[in-house]
Order: C-alpha cells, then sequence, then structure tokens
C-alpha cells in the first residue's frame, strides 16, 4: 500500500510531464502537417485531419531561386554572430569570475537588463548608424547586431561556467609558468568545454530565430530565412500551406543540430550543478 502511495505522485508527475511536452511539440507538429496539404486543406475550417499528402508546397518553395540563398545567409550570419560572441564573452567572462570587482556584479546585472529592452525601441537609432556606416542589408550589420543582442546572455553563461572552475588548478597553471592566454586556452576552455558548446549552441539558435532585425535590417542581399518566411504573406493573403513548408525547412536544420547535440547542451546546463 505504501508502495502504491509514492507511486502516485511519479505517475502523476509523468502525466504532466508528457501533457506539457506535447502541448509545446504541437505547433511544430500542426506545421509539419500543413506543410503537406493543399491550400485549400490548409485553410478549411474545421480542420482537416484526414487528407491527400501532397509535395506541392515543398516544390514551390525549393522553385524560388533565392532559397538557398537566404539559406546561406542565415547560415553565415548565424556563424558570425555566435563566434563574434564568444570572442568578446570569453575574455569578458573570465575577467569578472577570476578578478571580480566592486562594480562587477553590477556590470553584469546591467548588461542582463540590455537583453530585456524590447527591440522596437531602439529600432530607429540602430537603423540610422546602420545606414550612415554603409552595414544595411549586409551579413556583417546583421552579424553585429545579433552579436550585440546576445552577448550579455552569452557572458552571463560564460561567467556561471567559469565560476564552477577551481581557482587552484588555475594557480597551478600560473606556478607552471602559464602565461594569462595559456592560462585560457589551455587550462580553462578544456575545463568549461560542456557550457561554452552549450552556450554556443543556445547563441546559434537565437540568431537563426531572430526576425526582427532581420525584417528591418535587410531587405535582398542579407536577408535570412526569416525573410524568405515572411514573403509568403502578400496582399492576396497568407498561403498557409508554402509558408508551413518554407517553416519547417527553416527550423529543420536547427531542430537535427540540436537534437544530435542535446547531450552536449544538457550537460553544459548543468555543469557545475553537482558537485
Amino acid at each position: 500500500m505504501a508502495r502504491k502511495t509514492q507511486l502516485l505522485p511519479k505517475i502523476a508527475l509523468g502525466v504532466v510531464g508528457w501533457a506539457v511536452a506535447l502541448w509545446i511539440f504541437f505547433p511544430i507538429f500542426w506545421m509539419v502537417l500543413t506543410g503537406f496539404k493543399t491550400e485549400m486543406d490548409a485553410i478549411s475550417t474545421p480542420p482537416h485531419l484526414i487528407f491527400h499528402p501532397t509535395l506541392q508546397s515543398y516544390h514551390d518553395v525549393f522553385a524560388q531561386e533565392n532559397y538557398w540563398h537566404f539559406t546561406f545567409n542565415t547560415v553565415l550570419m548565424s556563424v558570425f554572430a555566435t563566434g563574434g560572441a564568444l570572442l568578446l564573452g570569453v575574455p569578458a567572462a573570465y575577467s569578472m569570475a577570476f578578478f571580480p570587482g566592486k562594480r562587477t556584479r553590477g556590470t553584469l546585472l546591467w548588461m542582463l537588463s540590455t537583453r530585456m529592452l524590447p527591440p522596437v525601441g531602439v529600432l530607429v537609432p540602430v537603423y540610422l548608424i546602420a545606414r550612415s556606416t554603409h552595414l544595411l542589408d549586409t551579413i556583417i550589420g546583421l552579424g553585429i547586431i545579433n552579436l550585440l543582442t546576445n552577448l550579455p546572455i552569452i557572458v552571463w553563461m560564460l561567467y556561471t561556467f567559469f565560476k564552477e572552475v577551481p581557482v587552484p588548478i588555475l594557480e597551478a597553471g600560473r606556478m607552471d609558468g602559464a602565461n594569462r592566454w595559456q592560462e585560457i586556452s589551455v587550462v580553462l576552455l578544456p575545463l568549461a568545454l560542456p557550457g561554452i558548446a552549450s552556450t554556443a549552441l543556445l547563441s546559434l539558435i537565437l540568431c537563426w530565430n531572430e526576425a526582427f532585425w532581420s525584417l528591418n535590417l535587410t531587405s535582398s542581399n542579407a536577408a535570412p530565412l526569416a525573410s524568405f518566411i515572411a514573403s509568403f504573406s502578400s496582399p492576396e493573403g497568407l498561403f498557409f500551406a508554402k509558408l508551413s513548408a518554407a517553416s519547417t525547412l527553416a527550423v529543420a536544420p536547427i531542430l537535427v543540430f540540436g537534437w544530435f547535440s542535446q547531450k552536449q547542451l544538457v550537460r553544459g546546463l548543468t555543469f557545475g550543478a553537482v558537485k
């Protein structure tokens, strides 16, 4: 009887967990399902759960001459922004974690507060700066704004991971003659590699999914997949089937990459949780 009583809370938690997971996954499932419908089936009310699947929407998406251009822009911008953010975030987090000052905590909180600012609040000055520096509709310009947008989160995460690295290990490296660069690259980075990997993955996902700046700072040359998806919204209406097919193709690479990297991501996010 006691064992049965103990199982009930676990079963209840399991049911709640599965319900939440299905609730989160349902929009993705519905997006993929709609991509295989015709436009008439996609807008039918009530929705058709039984239909004749078709690849016409995917054919129309691939038929777009600039589809691979948008994909290349997305990959290049995401890698550029993530790599640049790590190059700036690693030394910043290192100095704050191992050489803290009186204003370190306040600086971290200030950096995080900038991430809470609505992007539309700084759209006009950012647009004017990009225009005056000839960075409008360029991979570099879009990459820089994504780099700066995600930098506070990257510094915070790396700071947390670096704080879990034992200081005596770094001191041992200094006693062996390691300079500052060797201390970071040879001693610190290998120890914090799971945390760095999870930080890079999160930054890559945020850059890949960014839509606000993509729609406002690009037009054709540097437009990523977010702009390509938005192109299926026209004055004639929304093409739900094509929109779903384009969205599925856009999120598929990052979902597959996240699936294969989930062990590294979980390991990084739990880095230092158990001592």
